[in-house]
């Protein structure tokens, strides 16, 4: 039998250090509002439980500053529990079962973030529901992309439009699946990814790629059903 594998002292402080740079490389982010749940402000949701309050108001967003060399941030809200099957969305007599088929949307997509910038406030990226859309384009805080808005109104005469910036949560009615809405910040070596237009969630990720010197995420959840929400 061999004996077992003896790590030296030098070899120790090798993967200890590896392990520091590894965790330098992480950024830390966190989502401003939540509740003891981790559950968004019903502010914060494009269709909130309530009619008549503040409703589509980005939540403050802040992160860890990038490692040297970091020349811009880049950012992302992503939903990964929306129904494959939209058509059960919201339908009468429907439930949409927790293990239905799933697909992954953007409701937040932010490139170029100036490197001296590490947090968002409440609001900078939308503060209400904007039929046909928030602009897209430059910002002083970096530029927004289309969101998932601007193909899901579409049909809406009254609603259509290109939507930038923010635009929060609408998660179906009658969906058993709470909603995870993860906000991801890239630190990039780059001043710009180059993007223009309506540029959109997937077209920003493969842009970054080859760009990314640290990387991190915060998780929020979000639900209208009342049989997850204890009747809020």
């Amino acid at each position: 039998m061999k004996p077992p594998y003896r790590f030296s002292a030098a070899a120790f402080a090798v993967i200890a250090a590896a392990s520091l740079a590894h965790a330098a490389d992480n950024l830390k982010v966190t989502i401003g509002g939540l509740d003891a749940n981790g559950r968004l402000a019903d502010d914060a949701a494009f269709c909130p439980p309530t009619k008549g309050g503040p409703a589509d108001v980005s939540p403050r967003v802040s992160w860890s500053a990038g490692p040297e060399g970091t020349r811009s941030y880049a950012l992302t809200m992503t939903d990964p529990d929306v129904p494959k099957d939209m058509s059960l969305i919201n339908k009468p007599g429907a439930t949409i079962e927790d293990a239905a088929p799933r697909i992954t949307i953007h409701h937040w997509v932010l490139a170029d973030i100036p490197a001296t910038i590490t947090t968002l406030e409440k609001g900078a990226e939308g503060d209400a529901v904007t039929p046909h859309g928030k602009p897209i384009g430059d910002t002083p805080h970096g530029r927004r992309g289309a969101n998932v808005f601007t193909g899901f109104l579409a049909g809406n005469p009254d609603m259509a439009g290109t939507y930038g910036g923010y635009d929060g949560p609408c998660p179906p009615l009658n969906d058993e699946r709470p909603h995870h809405y993860t906000v991801r910040v890239y630190a990039l070596d780059t001043p710009s990814l180059g993007l223009s237009g309506a540029f959109d969630g997937p077209e920003l990720e493969a842009a970054v790629k080859g760009h990314v010197l640290a990387e991190g995420e915060a998780v929020a959840t979000y639900a209208l059903n009342p049989k997850l929400t204890g009747g809020k």
